[in-house]
């Protein structure tokens, strides 16, 4: 297989530094009151933990951004700070900074899928409150890969942080201004365009070193910064390189930064928990081939549309085997078209042809690459599944090859998915089944090998959960690192970096959830997403009811609206006893003049509440409408 970089970050380039020059490129509502005959009602807010406190609600006392120099609360001065925005309790959203005095340097900027906490919401995306308090010192962005979950807040944050700097590979430039030319009202950006071992003066006490680490989509760099405090070695998203011998390949980089002398190693634990080592990419490509060799029908490849590496990979073999390639999904067909021009994929023409084609080919000769291996609800995979899709629908005698892990959280949208499509009669092939993918995450004991090979003083594991970052412990242990030299924080924390000391502080910068739904960012606050789960957990009662403002009495009979609580129709006799009990209500709380609707409200709110829960045990939201007459 031809190399995928025309010049591969990680390979043994001799240093190279370069002067670079930035350059333009193309309310909480009030409170019910409660109704003492009927305690039972009352709506109390669920428990929480803490880190549900800490996603969805601001910590008093955080720092702004906005405290002057000598405020008790603000930052010691001559002193490294880093701060992690997000990545450290979930998977994706990652992003962290590091501070010193007048100086800001953000690594990465990503967003984090929806989860079942916040329905109905497209991205959450860090909180960046802190930062855009001090956005004239922020020197630079540096973005360390293409996958979303690393650079896909910055089309909503980049106006917001005063558009600084924003440094990365050529693959990061050309999908980001895709990105952005998508998004109205956002900056043309300020991009430098760095290479494998570029050295760049950030400010005046950072300067950054890129290198070049294996993941899943070419040009994956690794940050070494330097600063007052030493150096800090950032990882991004990797995985160690094995053939199919199982032997590790391109270990140079990790030998020469432990020359260096490294301070602190940021490393990716999102596989931490996982013991042994990656699989190799080679074996996953001869199983492909051979799945692709045995399937007797049309094939349906799933995998991430940033994986770019990967989907090269599969095109090389349709070709091999004669088949046609079909695209299923925007965002995948502009990843590839990005790569193509860049030189990192290339195809014969007439390799690829239109989902409008497939009919004009056999179907054993066709390969569908779709998006939608995260089971989500509109991608292109879960649309073929639903037979919803215009031109593509199951057969049987179709395989359907998920090549990707799937994120914690969305397990069951792929059940479902897998579910839909053995039903309709096709062969469902995952990694459970084959070693069809290679995670782009290193697996506990390669995170020990590299740690082994760097020497940190100190190891501060982000990307993912507690429990993955805490596998660490265990892991570093056996090759000699103490406990007290592995630093665990959580989103929003400040630690304070010495030359021998990493200090966890009891300082902290908001790092709750900043939810991008629809075209709003941040306008869905906890309240809103308290009420959308209580609208699927139990429904919406509608009163509407018109009351004579001279008598209090009401005219006609209240008109009743319900979703999700009871089926109206097979309802007849509560509905019969929830309007007169309305009517009893309204016309007792109507008696005063001029009649205050507020409290006619409230009371048939909570009157009303209460016989509905008697009647159901179910607690719908009670909204009634009184209009007076």
């Amino acid at each position: 297989m031809p190399p995928l970089n025309k010049e591969p970050i990680g390979s043994k380039n001799t240093h190279i530094s370069r002067q670079i020059r930035p350059t333009q490129n193309p309310e909480r509502p009030p409170a019910a009151k409660p109704d003492r005959a009927n305690r039972e009602y009352r709506h109390s807010a669920p428990r929480r933990n803490e880190t549900l406190d800490r996603k969805f609600q601001p910590k008093e006392g955080s720092l702004t951004g906005h405290e002057p120099q000598n405020h008790a609360k603000a930052l010691k001065r001559d002193t490294v700070h880093y701060v992690p925005l997000g990545g450290l309790e979930e998977i994706g959203r990652n992003c962290s900074f590091f501070e010193y005095n007048d100086e800001i340097v953000i690594i990465d900027m990503g967003i984090q899928f929806p989860a079942e906490e916040t329905p109905g919401v497209d991205w959450i995306i860090p909180n960046t409150s802190y930062l855009e308090g001090k956005k004239k010192n922020i020197k630079a962005l540096l973005i360390t890969h293409g996958h979303y979950d690393h650079f896909g807040a910055v089309p909503y944050v980049l106006e917001r942080l005063g558009n600084p700097i924003i440094y990365g590979t050529r693959l990061i430039r050309e999908i980001l201004q895709k990105r952005l030319a998508e998004t109205p009202n956002v900056p043309k950006m300020k991009f430098i365009e760095i290479k494998n071992h570029d050295t760049v003066k950030l400010s005046e006490h950072f300067t950054a070193e890129f290198f070049g680490v294996s993941h899943t989509v070419p040009d994956t760099t690794g940050v070494a910064l330097h600063t007052p405090a030493g150096l800090m070695v950032h990882f991004a998203d990797f995985r160690l390189d094995y053939n199919q011998l199982d032997t590790v390949e391109n270990l140079q980089e990790f030998e020469r930064l432990s020359q260096l002398g490294i301070h602190s190693l940021f490393l990716d634990s999102t596989n931490a928990d996982f013991e042994g080592h990656s699989i190799s990419e080679k074996i996953v490509v001869a199983n492909l081939e051979r799945t692709f060799n045995e399937a007797k029908g049309r094939i349906i490849l799933s995998t991430f549309a940033s994986m770019i590496t990967r989907m090269a990979e599969i095109i090389q073999i349709a070709e091999k085997l004669g088949k046609k390639v079909a695209i299923n999904g925007r965002s995948m067909k502009d990843n590839l078209e990005i790569a193509r021009q860049l030189g990192y994929i290339k195809y014969k023409p007439g390799t690829l042809i239109q989902v409008e084609e497939l009919g004009q080919h056999k179907d054993e000769k066709i390969l569908i690459l779709s998006t939608g291996a995260q089971g989500q609800e509109n991608a292109g995979l879960m649309r073929i599944a639903n037979s919803e899709h215009k031109h593509i629908h199951i057969r049987p005698g179709d395989t359907v090859i998920f090549s990707s892990s799937v994120i914690p959280g969305n397990e069951r949208g792929v059940q479902t998915l897998k579910d839909n499509f053995a039903r309709q009669g096709a062969t469902v092939i995952t990694n459970n089944d084959l070693d069809i993918h290679s995670s782009g995450h290193a697996p506990g004991g390669d995170l020990a090998m590299v740690a082994k090979i760097c020497k940190p003083q100190f190891i501060v594991p982000i990307h993912g959960y507690y429990f993955k970052r805490a596998a660490n412990i265990k892991t570093m242990k056996e090759i000699g690192i103490g406990k007290e030299r592995i630093i665990m924080m959580d989103n929003g924390q400040i630690a304070e970096l010495g030359k021998n000391s990493i200090i966890v502080t009891n300082k902290t910068v908001d790092s709750f959830y900043v939810m991008v739904d629809g075209l709003g960012v941040g306008d869905v606050k906890e309240v809103v997403l308290r009420d959308r789960r209580m609208l699927s957990q139990d429904g919406i009662f509608v009163i509407i009811a018109v009351v004579d403002s001279q008598t209090g009495a009401v005219r006609g009979s209240p008109d009743i609206i319900s979703r999700g609580f009871i089926y109206l129709k097979e309802s007849k006799e509560l509905l019969h006893q929830t309007r007169q009990l309305i009517k009893r209500v309204v016309e007792e709380s109507a008696r005063m003049h001029p009649v205050n609707l507020e409290h006619v409200r409230d009371n048939v709110r909570e009157r009303l509440g209460s016989f509905l829960f008697r009647q159901t045990k179910r607690r719908p939201m009670v909204l009634p409408v009184i209009i007076e007459v």
